[in-house]
């Protein structure tokens, strides 16, 4: 009768500590250099959680975020307006991947603080230069035919404006979070504006906000027929009443402050209204003393969210830069990225979707072996627009102007992996 020869004893916490160090050394691409023999207690050792029953289904109604995610929240600085109602909340970009932003962390402008409105009492109205002045309740508006769901991003036309003259705050979420990207619900503009019957004179709407600020913006009336939403949902549930519950206007690519929150009425008219938003508010002014005003678009941008003062890097080895870029001149077809400053340029690549007037997301993978770097980007349109450098914006414009600041913005990366805002013309 034979014998089997009996198998060698294995050290289980050895074994375990020994595939553990091999498993993220191929997991990042290198091999450790050394094995430990001290076995690590986050494989060997039944973790807390798994020994007891969890929260059960509803503990949360409406969700929550982990405790362990401290970082994912609005913020505000409490300097930069005489009040909160009116100023805004920046979104944690750094915090954030992918291009659609949770509705919970989209940045906030407010210009007479929040509306509380009941939908069943709201009212919007198409009046002026038509043939048929036209009143409607929410339910109307969700009975029009021509429903439509389209992802686009919202920008604040004084996002980055602090850094006209110099590097100012430090973290992407205040240099450049007055930004949000979400999927809209709602019906386009022009099938109201069909339905009233726009006179031949009409050139202009005014859409007006029911805020206490009675926020007012004109826009000319071929951007009101070509791509405008009138919209009651974001990512798909109804707005937030910071974000003008029940009822938005939509208006692809163009500043933030015309987007009218809590909308209850367009005017139809030959011309525009010169309100104070579009006066005193929200005009680019020049060296000379001269001020660009209707400024619409906002043109190509980019920011490198991690990493960012807000998102040092960890370690050396395998690192990706992450960022996010956007135009409302159209989509977004290459970003570059720089490690040293400008001196040379890498094509990043693009992930998930890339969508005309909407944030599109980039990647470039690198090694870092502790060198200090300065990282910036760069992005290109398809209508072949190159997001300038501040310098080059400021031959034009000069330092005296708040809005419309998509220059290339740079981090300094020190050797211990911290981020500062600099400024590399």
């Amino acid at each position: 009768m034979s014998q089997t020869k009996p198998e060698p004893r294995v050290d289980r916490r050895r074994f375990l500590t020994l595939a553990g160090l091999a498993g993220a050394g191929a997991a990042a691409g290198v091999r450790p250099a050394a094995a430990e023999t001290t076995p690590d207690p986050n494989i060997v050792n039944i973790p807390e959680w798994t020994q007891s029953l969890g929260a059960g289904v509803n503990n949360h109604p409406y969700g929550t975020p982990s405790p362990f995610e401290k970082d994912v929240v609005r913020r505000e600085v409490t300097w930069l307006t005489a009040s909160s109602e009116s100023s805004v909340s920046f979104t944690p970009l750094y915090a954030l991947d992918g291009i659609i932003t949770p509705n919970g962390l989209c940045f906030v402008r407010h210009h007479g603080g929040e509306a509380e409105i009941d939908p069943a009492r709201h009212r919007f109205m198409i009046h002026g230069l038509v043939a048929k002045p036209l009143v409607f309740t929410m339910e109307d508006i969700k009975r029009m035919p021509g429903r439509t769901n389209r992802v686009y991003f919202l920008e604040c036309a004084a996002n980055s404006g602090m850094e006209w003259r110099g590097a100012q705050l430090n973290g992407c979420q205040y240099t450049h979070g007055m930004i949000h990207n979400v999927v809209y619900t709602g019906v386009p503009l022009r099938a109201f504006l069909e339905a009233a019957g726009v006179k031949p004179k009409g050139k202009w709407v005014l859409a007006e906000g029911a805020d206490a600020s009675a926020m007012t913006r004109s826009i000319p009336i071929e951007k009101a027929m070509d791509d405008c939403l009138v919209a009651w949902a974001m990512n798909g549930e109804a707005l937030r009443p910071e974000q003008g519950y029940p009822l938005r206007l939509v208006v692809p690519g163009w500043e933030g402050n015309m987007w009218i929150k809590w909308l209850r009425r367009i005017e139809v008219g030959d011309q525009p209204w010169g309100q104070r938003e579009e006066t005193s508010k929200y005009t680019d002014l020049l060296a000379d003393g001269r001020s660009r005003r209707f400024t619409f678009i906002m043109d190509a941008k980019s920011v490198v969210t991690n990493p960012s003062p807000q998102a040092p890097l960890r370690a050396k080895g395998p690192n990706v830069v992450s960022g996010v870029a956007w135009s409302g001149r159209g989509t977004i077809t290459r970003v570059d990225v720089t490690l040293d400053g400008g001196k040379n340029w890498t094509t990043a690549r693009i992930e998930g979707p890339a969508l005309p007037r909407a944030m599109t997301r980039f990647y470039l993978d690198f090694d870092w072996n502790g060198e200090e770097l300065l990282l910036q980007s760069r992005a290109m349109d398809d209508t072949g627009y190159l997001q300038p450098t501040k310098a080059e914006l400021r031959a034009v414009r000069g330092q005296n102007s708040i809005y419309h600041n998509n220059g290339i913005q740079t981090w300094l990366v020190r050797s211990n992996g911290e981020a500062e805002n600099v400024e590399v013309s």
